[in-house]
């Protein structure tokens, strides 16, 4: 088979201004310098229409929107900065971009390239002080034990599976037969060999019938009732292959077949529908109940280069149409060899994911129509080498796995495997309600978190208030949910092995917030000497953007306080600004500029008078905002 939130230093702000400030970016300049990033993005966004972009406006854009959590649009610009310009400062903003939007892949990357250019950075030493993927690939290594087959020979064995005690696999081992240029081995042929009461294996035989050609056939799978085999085979079609006008070799395309068995011999070989000479489809996998097909193909509309399929069996033998699996499974890479457990769960190989080199085992569930997270299967059935042709029965935890790793027989063996633990899934299932009436709450928005803050996957609660989540095992998560006319709530989830759990989340109307004339959020909490609006800010915000959509003549005066550190005439401007961030944030998501207004008031006004010998909790219950109803609340009854 083989063959990786702070702002832009103010030195580089300064160096911005100094070389790349001009007549030009001045208007754009002043809203921003204002703290009126609305109107700045539009300013600025004027200038790229006009054709006068360069990295000052785009990554004036990209400060702008990172300021006011829209996340998205500071993760494009950003990304423009990064085009013409390799700094340190705007490769860690892009990276908590890409890790605010999901994209843990991309922002590992660029947290990578961070720690690289600035090793003493702390950030870049708690980076890397933490676990990247390949130790939780690697710590998979406990689940399995994996022992080279003596079956094996020392041309490519592969694609071990068994059916009615018999063990089926394709083999370069026929000398009889011509060499194939590619490694210079035989052509690959279909071998069975009987299962003895021991565990080992009699000496393998060509399978017996019309499967065998002279040229390449292999990977088969079964009906539940054993009677027909499905299998790949190399077509060519008549006026239908090119010649290569160098190495005078024929083009070819791998099909897929099925064939019955008659007695002890498989015969009337028929060609599948789904075959095309314009593509491949290949290595098939049936589902235990005979359903559904699984297979690869490169066929035209996929996502990458060889992409995972399923096709629905029908009771009469004939295939319907082909399903690609999506982006979730297929990557721009290679999905290979897809395996359906008797369990529900999807195995496959890919180049696409992270791995640890080659193609690697993955594994997914299919969960409310959708397919779960994909997860590494780990050490030691995943190798630096090309791991492929997985298969396992989840009830002995006994299986097979093929690798062209260091240390076997031939250059493609195959593996027996062994489970030892399981790889464990668990199912949240979370029932949303109304605090207030006990009843169901359908169409709500939930999201999914992880530990560190990172957005799992959303979801809308159904019409009995009920979502549904599958993450891996003992893994800590947090579950928010939302609805328009209520407050939106999050409850933690303690990690746990077990195959279910349920929560309950309520919500409460969203008018309980408004009391003497206030609306009391949870704190709004800036951390020390900044005045961003974090993810955690924008949570809370977001209910008061909810109430001043219910009551559009609502009015508020947000004010802000900070702690007691610092000089008094600082802390008034570093909570001025906090202010008016909070107001275009809540501008930002459509509340008119008119409804709302911002006033800094130091540390004039402290929630904890605890003079010099504050803790920093105390430091941080100073440091909040409060929303006062100046006009427009709702009516008292």
């Amino acid at each position: 088979m083989k063959n990786l939130k702070i702002f832009l230093t103010l030195l580089l702000l300064s160096s911005f201004s100094l070389t790349a400030q001009n007549k030009d970016t001045r208007t754009a300049d002043k809203y921003f310098d204002r703290l009126e990033y609305i109107d700045a993005i539009d300013a600025y966004t004027k200038l790229i229409e006009k054709g006068k972009a360069d990295e000052y406006v785009y990554s004036q854009l990209a400060e702008a929107n990172r300021m006011i959590f829209s996340t998205v649009e500071a993760e494009r610009w950003y990304s423009k900065v990064l085009e013409s310009s390799q700094n340190p400062e705007t490769i860690y903003q892009y990276s908590q971009m890409l890790k605010a939007n999901g994209k843990y892949e991309d922002s590992n990357a660029q947290m990578k390239k961070f720690a690289a250019l600035r090793p003493g950075d702390d950030r870049s030493i708690a980076f890397n002080s933490n676990p990247d993927y390949l130790p939780k690939i690697l710590e998979k290594g406990k689940k399995f034990n994996i022992q080279n087959l003596s079956i094996n020979s020392e041309n490519s064995d592969f694609g071990g599976i068994v059916n009615n005690n018999e063990f089926y696999f394709t083999s370069a081992r026929n000398s009889s037969r011509r060499n194939y240029g590619w490694n210079d081995q035989p052509f690959l042929d279909i071998y069975v060999s009987s299962v003895l009461t021991d565990g080992t294996y009699m000496e393998a035989e060509l399978i017996e019938g019309d499967i065998n050609t002279k040229y390449h056939e292999g990977s088969v799978t079964f009906s539940p009732d054993s009677k027909t085999m499905y299998f790949s085979r190399e077509s060519f079609f008549e006026n239908e292959f090119e010649k290569d006008s160098i190495s005078n070799t024929k083009f070819s395309v791998l099909h897929l077949y099925k064939a019955s068995l008659d007695g002890d011999t498989w015969r009337n070989v028929e060609p599948l529908h789904l075959n095309s000479p314009n593509y491949s489809v290949s290595n098939p996998s049936m589902s235990a109940d005979g359903k559904t097909l699984y297979f690869q193909s490169d066929m035209p509309g996929g996502y990458g280069l060889f992409d995972i399929y399923k096709v629905s069996v029908n009771a009469d033998g004939t295939v319907g149409e082909p399903q690609n699996l999506g982006q979730k499974i297929n990557t721009e890479g290679n999905e290979r060899f897809a395996y359906l457990s008797d369990n529900g769960t999807l195995y496959f190989s890919s180049d696409g994911h992270l791995g640890l080199g080659g193609l690697d085992v993955f594994f997914s569930r299919e969960v409310d129509g959708k397919m779960t997270p994909v997860r590494n299967v780990g050490v030691p059935v995943n190798s630096n080498a090309d791991d492929f042709a997985f298969s396992l029965n989840e009830e002995s935890g006994e299986g097979f796995v093929s690798s062209n790793r260091e240390g076997g027989l031939g250059s493609d063996d195959i593996y027996a495997i062994k489970k030892l633990q399981p790889l464990c899934d668990v199912l949240i299932v979370a029932t949303i309600t109304d605090n207030k009436t006990g009843e169901p709450l359908a169409d709500a928005s939930t999201t999914l978190y992880d530990s560190e803050g990172n957005k799992l996957a959303s979801k809308m609660s159904d019409a009995e208030g009920i979502v549904e989540y599958m993450v891996e095992c003992d893994t800590d998560t947090e579950l928010e949910a939302a609805k328009v006319d209520y407050e939106s709530n999050k409850i933690a989830i303690e990690g746990t092995d077990e195959e279910e759990v349920a929560v309950a989340l309520a919500l409460d109307p969203i008018d309980k917030l408004i009391v003497d004339g206030k609306v009391e959020l949870n704190p709004i909490y800036f951390d020390f000497d900044k005045s961003n609006v974090t993810a955690k800010a924008a949570f809370e915000l977001d209910k008061l953007i909810q109430i001043m959509n219910k009551y559009p003549e609502m009015v508020i005066n947000a004010t802000s306080h900070t702690d007691s550190r610092g000089s008094a005439s600082y802390n008034e401007r570093l909570s001025d600004r906090r202010a008016k961030t909070t107001v275009q944030y809540v501008i930002s998501k459509g509340i008119d500029a008119s409804r709302i207004s911002g006033l800094g008031k130091g540390e004039s006004e402290l929630a904890v008078n605890c003079g010099n010998a504050c803790t920093e909790e105390e430091h941080q219950l100073n440091r909040r905002s409060e929303f006062i109803i100046v006009s427009g609340g709702p009516v008292s009854e």
